[in-house]
């Protein structure tokens, strides 16, 4: 017996949600990379994560949405924060940043989703499959990450170890060349022997006015 399939004409609740916490994503997704302001980029990122999230919840994955939630909003976005902060990158408008090629990512970006979008319809044209709670749990996603994705999985936790440290290495002032170094090239403080001779200088000059 065939499994009659939903129209699409006459969506559920679940489906009426999912698509508007997927409008909030993809506009969230754009203001993130349209933004001038650096700070206001990473908190669209958290808008843009948090629908994600509710995305999981309606797909019946509760693990995959806390984990969503807990990792990508609770710790991602915070150590983009604290990088933007130590480094001490600029947070507003700034014209060095801007290559003038705003035409051309829109036009490949235009023609990337065009494409994905063309993927995704002609494969799962006529699939449909119910929303069935269990799918996301933890027992089911942890066997498959820790038997066939357990590879990528370590791959992907070098490379938050690598940009850990890369933020660490930049954030430290008493490397030779970055922004502490070139602070102590300024004028000597006033215990200095130069700032003691040029104050003598100054007396001598002015004693000499006087004669």
């Amino acid at each position: 017996m065939t499994e009659v399939v939903p129209s699409y004409l006459s969506p559920t609740g679940q489906e009426i949600v999912f698509l508007l916490l997927g409008a909030v994503a993809v506009g969230s997704a754009l203001l993130v990379v349209t933004t001038r302001q650096l700070v206001h980029a990473a908190l669209w990122l958290v808008l843009c994560f948090g629908a994600l999230a509710g995305c999981y919840l309606v797909l019946t994955a509760e693990f995959v949405a806390w984990v969503q939630v807990l990792i990508y909003v609770g710790a991602v976005v915070v150590l983009l924060l604290f990088g933007i902060m130590l480094t001490r990158a600029p947070i507003g408008r700034t014209a060095d940043l801007d290559s003038g090629n705003r035409v051309v990512a829109a036009l490949v970006a235009v023609a990337t989703a065009a494409l994905l979008v063309t993927v995704v319809v002609d494969a799962f044209r006529t699939a449909y499959m119910p929303l069935v709670p269990g799918q996301g749990a933890a027992k089911e996603l942890g066997a498959s990450v820790f038997s066939t994705w357990v590879l990528p999985f370590e791959a992907l936790s070098v490379l938050l170890l690598a940009a850990l440290i890369g933020a660490i290495v930049l954030s430290r002032t008493d490397i030779p060349g970055g922004p502490a170094s070139e602070g102590r090239a300024g004028p000597p403080e006033d215990g200095s022997p130069s700032a003691g001779t040029a104050r003598r200088d100054g007396e001598s000059s002015d004693q000499d006015g006087g004669h």
